[in-house]
């Protein structure tokens, strides 16, 4: 099993935020996390990547409990990808790739003709090895966000935790950041993603967890955990989900009833 968490709860002082949140999650699943703000998605996320400890609870990753683990330890089990942003630098797109190594080079010899090796495979796993030459700064959302998604790949790491790494894009940069992330799940990582749109789960995820203050509301199969009385009460709209007839599959949406 890739990541446990059991009876998760943390505090910011007297204020609870998480509130003995518990599942498990196996390499090859696309997870996405729902939730209002407020909700404790990004708090999950810090414990996980643990730049919060003081929790109570466990959380272990390949049956390891990560409060074990030094930060270097945990740089290689875990690989974060942030919302897409605009480095104080513009570095090109493989030094920014090359950066993701950085657990694994040597500080002083610097990095090795096989570590670029691997940042250029990983552009070529997203389809962006003709950006390598560009700037960070100077290439497209979309394309900046599948430079933080290759960083993460070279860091070796087989779970990924993505914080909204569609938010910002428009429609089309995230229907092809949402596929390029399907596929690494299915080629054997565990990626667990937070969202705001629930077509994302509806379209890509294996599962979807709900959070709803602190605690987990629903956890299953997008296409049963997720129906309108559950993202009624979670976003507090009113919605409907119909279910669509498509050429090779059927998939549900939601939307919004004014």
């Amino acid at each position: 099993m890739g990541l446990e968490i059991s009876g998760l709860e943390f505090a910011y002082k007297k204020e609870k935020v998480l509130r003995g949140v518990s599942f498990s999650a196996d390499y090859g699943e696309l997870v996405c996390l729902l939730g209002g703000n407020g909700a404790g998605k990004t708090t999950l996320f810090r414990n996980i990547l643990g730049f919060l400890r003081s929790y109570r609870g466990t959380i272990r990753i390949d049956g390891q409990d990560s409060k074990t683990l030094s930060p270097r330890s945990l740089a290689r089990k875990i690989a974060y990808i942030p919302q897409s942003h605009v480095q104080t630098f513009n570095y090109s797109v493989l030094l920014t790739v090359m950066m993701g190594l950085n657990p694994a080079i040597n500080s002083i010899r610097g990095p090795l003709p096989a570590q670029e090796v691997l940042a250029r495979q990983a552009l070529v796993t997203l389809g962006i090895e003709g950006l390598a030459d560009r700037g960070f700064a100077e290439i497209s959302g979309g394309e900046r966000q599948l430079t933080l998604i290759a960083r993460a790949l070279v860091q070796n790491s087989r779970l990924l935790i993505m914080d909204e790494p569609t938010a910002n894009l428009d429609y089309g940069n995230q229907i092809r950041v949402m596929k390029k992330i399907q596929e690494i799940a299915k080629s054997g990582y565990l990626v667990i993603e937070s969202t705001h749109n629930p077509e994302h789960a509806f379209f890509f995820a294996d599962r979807v967890i709900v959070l709803k203050d602190g605690r987990i509301y629903v956890d299953g199969k997008p296409s049963e955990a997720l129906d309108a009385a559950c993202l009624e009460n979670i976003y507090h709209i009113p919605v409907e989900v119909p279910t669509l007839s498509l050429s090779d599959r059927t998939v549900r949406v939601c939307v919004p009833r004014f």
